[in-house]
């Protein structure tokens, strides 16, 4: 596998000249998935088939504002990420294009594909609450229940510039309105504990330590200090902090994901169809989650050890292009609240 990091656009054009772009048993994939764990699933896609995987990596904005200017003659056949809104805007840009896929369809259930097939979701985490167990009788237990005068000082959170804060706020836009949204985000910039900082691991991070005592996260950082440990949480706190699936009386928890979808010019059709259709598959669903503790898009693909243990739940099976729709809406309304 030949794999270059991205530095500037530009940058590794040589090695994806035209004529190397379109030899046979080739796959040009430009990823944001910065996971070393997914090493093992391009070097298996690739003993499978006999494709070589050329990577280019790099954050998605900048893969995006690359595959625009290389225009038509983007050597891209593969557009794979780690958020709805930048697959959206992937779509809107008009750098993917529809693909039909009898496999895709059967296996990826539709809320978690574009209407139109553009792109479609591999692996999920889910948005969820966590507390101190400790010092919280009485956690939250929907998304609302946030902004309740019960939890003033006690809400770590990140920053409105974070896709997942935008995502989860324009899932609530989609369900409530943007009214009750608007007060609510102002209602949860009343209990902060902290100005927004730092990762979602940081954010647990704030529950062990005592600066917090409610944060939200995807549900793979804590599966991941479940399964790796982490140098700043010791066991006992870890115990110590619960975790609640938020609103599975009514919308279900709100879902992340990662997908892909295959570029508007793309050389090699064929073998970005069948790429997709591997991270669909059996041996690469439970790779997602035994690899980076995500749950596999794909149902009754079990789970890692570290995923079973927080448990199944309610999704929210709203569809996907919904809350890329009203992202803009939600970064007013954070930004209207004083979110910073």
């Amino acid at each position: 596998m030949r794999y270059e990091k991205w530095i500037a656009a530009g940058v590794g054009a040589a090695m994806l000249a035209a004529g190397q772009a379109q030899a046979a048993g080739e796959l040009n994939l430009y990823s944001s998935r910065h996971y070393d764990t997914d090493e093992r699933l391009y070097s298996e896609f690739e003993a499978a088939t006999g494709i070589t995987i050329n990577r280019i990596e790099g954050k998605a904005d900048e893969l995006i504002a690359r595959m625009e200017a290389e225009g038509a003659n983007s050597p891209a056949d593969v557009f794979l990420t780690v958020d709805t809104v930048r697959l959206a805007r992937a779509q809107s840009l008009g750098l993917l294009q529809p693909i039909e896929s009898a496999v895709l369809e059967a296996r990826i259930p539709a809320y978690l594909q574009d209407a139109g097939n553009h792109w479609f979701g591999f692996s999920q985490r889910a948005r969820i609450l966590f507390y101190d167990k400790t010092d919280v009788a009485t956690p939250p237990q929907t998304y609302q229940d946030l902004a309740k005068p019960d939890y003033k000082g006690q809400v770590c959170i990140r920053s409105s510039s974070n896709v997942y804060t935008q995502n989860i706020t324009a899932g609530l836009v989609a369900h409530l309105g943007e009214a009750a949204v608007q007060d609510w985000a102002t209602a949860v910039v009343g209990n902060f504990a902290r100005a927004p900082q730092g990762g979602d691991t940081d954010q647990l991070r704030g529950i062990a330590s005592g600066e917090c005592k409610i944060a939200m996260s995807n549900t793979y950082y804590y599966a991941r200090i479940l399964r790796k440990g982490d140098k700043s949480i010791t066991p006992e706190q870890l115990a110590n902090i619960g975790w609640v699936f938020p609103n599975q009386n009514s919308i279900g928890a709100h879902m992340n994901i990662s997908g892909g979808g295959v570029a508007a010019n793309a050389p090699n059709r064929e073998n970005a169809v069948k790429f997709l259709e591997y991270l669909a598959s059996e041996p690469a669903q439970e790779y997602f989650s035994a690899g980076n503790d995500e749950y596999p898009a794909v149902p009754g693909v079990g789970l890692a050890p570290s995923v079973a243990q927080l448990g199944i739940f309610r999704p929210d099976a709203i569809d996907l292009s919904e809350i890329a729709a009203n992202v803009d809406s939600a970064v007013r309304i954070l930004n209207e609240a004083g979110w910073e």
